[in-house]
């Protein structure tokens, strides 16, 4: 069975990270990646408390993501299928694992549903000259700091890892720019000026 769909830390001159603020982070359309499938600690059920849903879209909005969050997205299925609910099943049949084989269950089919949603777009061919979806864009601003973002779809955007929703404001002022020029952009400190320094795609 295939769960893909169908195809179609930001450093300063001193090498600084520069971390966005909660305000920033808000402003960038920023939201973190759900952790319904990864373990925080060493409870195995502290992992399947939150079913994960499907990200709202605007009506008629196609679910893009990059090759790269499909494939983390099928190893999360995969991890489900074959390792958390056999775990769970084969602990017996008494109440608690019963809950847990149930709450796998609603976990595959929610992340199923994501899976038929998505429309897989690939890199474009280079050289990488123009900010399109899935682009690792280096910038500078005013203050001569060097960020960096990473624009994918809205079931793969991980605050953590520097990666904005294409919807995202500041993803929709750098779509489309060309490594050379200036865009504008208002954060919450102020208005600022982008300078695009480089396009690049893959991990």
């Amino acid at each position: 069975m295939s769960y893909l769909g169908d195809r179609g830390n930001c450093q300063n001159e001193n090498g600084c990270v520069i971390s966005p603020s909660p305000s920033q982070r808000s402003s960038l359309g920023y939201s973190a990646m759900s952790k319904a499938f990864t373990r925080e600690s060493d409870d195995e059920g502290d992992a399947l408390d939150i079913v994960r849903q499907p990200s709202s879209l605007p009506p008629g909005v196609k679910n893009y993501i990059t090759p790269q969050g499909a494939r983390r997205l099928q190893e999360e299925m995969q991890h489900l299928v074959e390792v958390e609910r056999p775990l769970w099943a084969g602990k017996g049949s008494d109440a608690v694992a019963r809950q847990r084989v149930q709450r796998v269950d609603q976990q595959i089919a929610a992340l199923d549903a994501i899976h038929r949603s998505l429309v897989v777009v690939d890199p474009p061919p280079p050289p990488w000259e123009q900010v399109k979806f899935g682009a690792v864009v280096s910038v500078k601003n005013r203050k001569g700091e060097t960020l960096e973002y990473r624009i994918v779809g809205v079931e793969e955007t991980d605050v953590d890892q520097g990666r904005v929703s294409w919807l995202a404001p500041i993803a929709r002022a750098l779509l489309n720019a060309r490594v050379g020029q200036t865009v504008p952009f208002r954060f919450p400190s102020g208005e600022e000026a982008l300078e695009i320094l480089s396009v690049t795609y893959g991990e």
